[in-house]
């Protein structure tokens, strides 16, 4: 006989862990269901031990049970393909976490696999990995299964999250360009007061001549640089990471995300981006059978700036006491008029996930102009910068040189 460490639902949906005696694993499962409980996962009590000895080794291994937002869609793309070719939701999960093609994504597939097999709903096995499958997705399970719809709602996930991918690589690609420009500027000029000025400040003190007051500020810095740039480096690091801690916090990310909203040039980008994946996000979840102040609950997660977060928060208690959604959204001021009057439209015709269909279109048409005009925009502002100190150096160089070769002439 072994001692069995298990974790089970009971008849009432919640969740216990106990231990029972039983001479292996199945007979186990068997006393477990006898109880009345679902089983979830059982295992030997001494295994449970082991894996305590070495815990760090077990940190190391579920570090690796993540999927990325990429892999994400692939897995919801292949269980869509495989759901609508006939196969049970077990057996394609089944199917997808025996092919060995990354360990981690392989895990987290067989752990839902297991949550199936032994009597959860999909979406509560979802919900059991909230850092990999948000609350979006999660209630859109949800729905798909209350409907006995699965398969078309996984392939409105496929859709959605599609479009939230190529969003983002439109985003990432516009600053591709500007990023290297900045990048080989930036380390053009370090080369040269590291290893270009030192050598020219020799040759001038050589000559014993008094050098102008640029030549000597541009000496100065390099100096400066070459003494201190490791510590300069490490006080930018130390200043990024404070800032990125304080942004985290409540107080932090709200005056990041207004900063965001204002700032010239990066304000259409953010706006547009906000409000297609606003639109885009309420209008699959409405279509999917999730009701209106849920899905703004949702929202307020998903959204991705606290400044529109802390806008729906307010619009959903307005709703809560029987306003519209356009009403209260347009109060705010946090959204556009031709947004909100096209929501009033379609809660007037009763179709409001067309309405938003029609006003995600119109966002992602803007984000692509603002993304241009950025880029446009962007790319000659570095060059001018980048030109400048290039122009300080080349000036304060000649400076010194004409100013010695007068001294000789003399």
């Amino acid at each position: 006989m072994a001692l069995f460490v298990y974790t089970a639902r009971t008849k009432a949906g919640e969740k216990i862990e106990d231990i029972v005696d039983a001479p292996d694993r199945r007979t186990a499962m068997i006393l477990i269901a006898k109880m009345g409980h679902t089983p979830i996962s059982i295992q030997e009590k001494s295994k449970v031990a082991d894996s305590k000895k070495g815990a760090w080794f077990k940190f190391s291994s579920s570090a690796k049970d993540k999927l990325k937002p990429r892999e994400v869609l692939m897995f919801t793309t292949e269980l869509s393909d495989l759901l609508a070719s006939g196969m049970t939701l077990g057996n394609a999960l089944n199917c997808l976490a025996k092919r060995r093609a990354d360990r981690g994504k392989d895990n987290v597939i067989a752990k839902l696999r297991d949550e199936i097999i032994s009597g959860s709903d999909f979406s509560s096995a979802l919900a059991e990995h909230p850092k990999i499958f948000p609350e979006l997705y999660v209630n859109m399970i949800q729905a798909g299964e209350s409907s006995g719809a699965l398969p078309e709602v996984l392939k409105r996930l496929v859709v959605h999250y599609e479009r939230l991918q190529e969003t983002k690589e439109k985003i990432i690609m516009a600053l591709v360009y500007p990023m290297i420009v900045l990048v080989m500027g930036v380390g053009t000029v370090v080369f040269a007061m590291v290893a270009v000025i030192p050598q020219f400040e020799t040759v001038f003190s050589q000559m014993g001549a008094k050098l102008p007051a640029i030549t000597q500020l541009l000496i100065d810095i390099s100096a400066a640089t070459k003494n201190y740039g490791v510590f300069m480096l490490l006080a930018i690091i130390a200043a990024v990471v404070l800032l990125g801690n304080f942004i985290k916090t409540e107080k932090g990310r709200l005056m990041w995300d207004k900063l965001k909203l204002k700032m010239p040039l990066i304000k259409g980008v953010v706006a547009a981006a906000i409000y297609s994946n606003f639109a885009r996000t309420f209008a699959t979840l409405l279509q999917n059978g999730v009701p209106v102040v849920r899905s703004i609950e949702i929202l307020q997660k998903t959204v991705g700036n606290a400044v529109i977060s802390a806008e729906l928060k307010n619009a959903k208690n307005r709703i809560t006491d029987g306003s519209t959604i356009s009403r209260p959204l347009a109060a705010s001021g946090a959204f556009p008029i031709m947004m909100t009057d096209m929501l009033a439209v379609g809660e007037e015709t009763g179709d409001l996930p067309s309405a938003l269909s029609h006003i995600a279109k119109r966002y992602e048409g803007e984000l692509d102009h603002s993304l241009k005009v950025f880029t446009t925009a962007l790319e000659p502002i570095l060059i001018v910068l980048i030109s400048v100190v290039v122009g300080f150096v080349a000036i304060s160089i000649l400076s010194a040189v004409f100013s010695l070769s007068s001294g000789m002439d003399m």
